[in-house]
């Protein structure tokens, strides 16, 4: 009980700790190895029935932070930042995508593709009768799940993040060429470490109270 008190206390605390984080020091680079952890994190995601509708892509490239600053209305954590985290969803979702994940199940479990035919016929039945918007809306909110994923490993490992939302999908995917991968973007977020001019670290964090969140029924 009482490892299981001190580790959730220090989770706590990280989640404390970690901010929206305004100013990156341009000069301080993540690790290899913390990159990997983060990736890791990410790939670990919980996704409806697994399927993961989304590629995530990880920039580094000073250029294309540049471009992608430009169709961010200018925010400075797009080129400040250690790396840029864009998670592009599936613009609809295709069989053939179905049919990958379940031969990765198959593999992964050691499993007749064939035992896998309801498990399929399910997800299709769930997602592909959506109209193809509500399909893009459903593998965007996926996203934002690994999202979470990736705050929180990131605030472990002491790495300051920003999620985004404040940007041109369009311009992205054109950047990025997206469209042509069945890829939309989805959501952002900036990873580095931050500048000890951002004066937003030192806000207090504004939160419900558990009394106002919380419904207990």
């Amino acid at each position: 009980m009482f490892v299981h008190t001190t580790i959730m206390k220090t989770h706590l605390e990280n989640l404390n700790w970690r901010y929206a984080t305004k100013r990156f020091d341009e000069n301080k680079k993540i690790s290899a190895e913390d990159l990997s952890a983060l990736k890791e994190a990410v790939r670990l995601s919980a996704s409806s029935y697994g399927l993961q509708p989304y590629q995530v892509l990880v920039i580094e490239d000073e250029k294309t932070k540049e471009k992608l600053r430009a169709a961010a209305f200018n925010q400075p954590q797009l080129t400040e930042a250690s790396q840029v985290f864009v998670f592009a969803s599936y613009t609809e979702v295709k069989e053939e995508y179905i049919q990958d994940y379940m031969k990765n199940v198959a593999e992964t479990r050691g499993m007749d593709l064939s035992e896998l035919d309801q498990f399929a016929e399910m997800i299709k039945g769930a997602s592909m009768s959506l109209p193809k918007d509500q399909q893009a809306v459903w593998t965007a909110k996926q996203t934002y799940i690994a999202l979470g994923f990736l705050l929180n490993a990131a605030a472990t490992l002491k790495i300051d993040t920003c999620p985004m939302e404040g940007f041109n999908a369009e311009e992205f995917d054109e950047i990025l060429g997206l469209k042509e991968k069945g890829l939309t973007t989805a959501v952002i977020a900036t990873a580095g470490y931050r500048s000890e001019e951002d004066i937003t670290q030192n806000y207090k964090k504004v939160r419900k109270s558990n009394e106002d969140l919380f419904i207990n029924i």
